[in-house]
């Protein structure tokens, strides 16, 4: 198998840089330092393909291929004719070529991506096309040529089993950035009194589970030529534990909930979760040690109007200061009035961009 070392870029969205590089250092990545929409480290194919099967918070798994000095169009012609596309590209694989040009004397990108695009397809004899799910980055920079790689294909956030979907849900990588904001290691049980599809319900149980989030879906890496199928075959193989039944999703709708359900039933889950249709005023305490209660509740940007919501926050702070001595609570909202309005301590992490808002994780202590 290859060893060959690669720069490595874990790209995540704004905000969640630091719970991206605690992750890369459990995961055994080297020496993780965290950059702006992002963390860089290094590795070999092996370790980029783990970081994609098992990365929970990721958006997705970037590779430095190499770089070259160009400074000008015959220039990089020439260079990019000589690059080892076939170390990494197949030739009956399709790719997308992207292409930005900053601070260079190469400054034309559409010219530059014409040089690069005829250089593979008359040296390795692959197709260019504008869909394809192999996708080259080419970044220019001070007359720099930088070739990367997306090897994850469809965002990280698409774990592959989770097809049916709420009105606004929490993409899976956020709901498991904000578990781990909340220290959740997986032995807590988690409650979610708006749980829709049951992001949060699902990406807890999952890693309580020991399940890596990307064992249902392809990627992009899997079709390159440093691909070895035996090697990823074995790497997918996992020892699934049993958690105990403790991860609980409740939601007005009958028809989300079945959702849900049916979500769960796809990840291998429906043993340790269970989903229940009633309102945030029905919800009651398990039978279990105290744990997380994690909502993503509606907000201004998904009602047009926050001030109706007042009552819902200060109805689910009521219930809680009620029934969950020693929870605590993770909520997710754009609105710090509303947050405020469930009468609860909460204090605001980052803000996150989701959706064309900003959110924040507005954490408590022991209730």
């Amino acid at each position: 198998m290859n060893q060959t070392t690669f720069p490595i870029y874990l790209a995540c969205l704004p905000g969640l840089e630091a719970v991206i590089a605690q992750e890369a250092h459990e995961l055994g990545l080297p020496a993780p330092i965290i950059v702006p929409g992002g963390v860089e480290t290094t590795g070999t194919w092996p370790d980029i393909w783990r970081a994609n099967l098992w990365l929970r918070c990721a958006s997705r798994v970037l590779v430095r291929l190499g770089q070259f000095r160009a400074l000008h169009l015959a220039q990089l012609d020439k260079r990019a004719r000589k690059f080892p596309w076939a170390d990494f590209l197949r030739p009956d694989i399709p790719v997308r070529v992207d292409v930005t040009c900053t601070r260079s004397r190469i400054y034309h990108q559409k010219a530059a991506a014409q040089r690069i695009q005829t250089a593979i397809t008359e040296t390795l004899g692959a197709s260019i096309t504008l869909d394809a799910d192999l996708r080259l980055m080419v970044r220019i920079d001070d007359d720099m040529v930088t070739v990367s790689l997306d090897t994850s294909g469809e965002g990280l956030h698409k774990r592959g089993h989770k097809l049916a979907t709420g009105k606004a849900p929490l993409r899976e990588t956020m709901a498991a950035a904000f578990l781990n904001q909340m220290g959740f290691d997986g032995t807590q049980p988690v409650i979610d009194p708006m749980c829709g599809s049951g992001t949060f319900i699902l990406e807890a149980a999952e890693r309580a589970a020991g399940l890596p989030p990307g064992r249902t879906r392809t990627f992009a890496f899997e079709n390159l030529s440093s691909f070895e199928a035996s090697a990823w075959a074995q790497m997918r193989q996992h020892s699934p534990q049993t958690p105990p039944a403790q991860f609980f999703g409740f939601d007005r709708d009958q028809g989300v909930i079945q959702n849900a359900r049916e979500n769960a039933q796809r990840a291998g889950l429906e043993d340790c979760t269970a989903f229940t249709c009633q309102p945030i005023s029905a919800l009651s305490r398990p039978d279990t040690p105290p744990g997380l209660i994690m909502v993503n509740p509606p907000y201004g940007g998904r009602i047009g109007n926050p001030a109706r919501l007042f009552g819902l926050y200060a109805t689910l702070g009521q219930v809680l200061r009620e029934n969950f001595a020693g929870w605590r609570l993770g909520l997710v909202t754009s609105e710090r009035k509303l947050a405020h309005a469930t009468g609860l301590n909460l204090q605001p992490g980052p803000p996150i961009p989701h959706g064309g808002l900003k959110v924040q994780l507005f954490q408590s202590g022991p209730l």
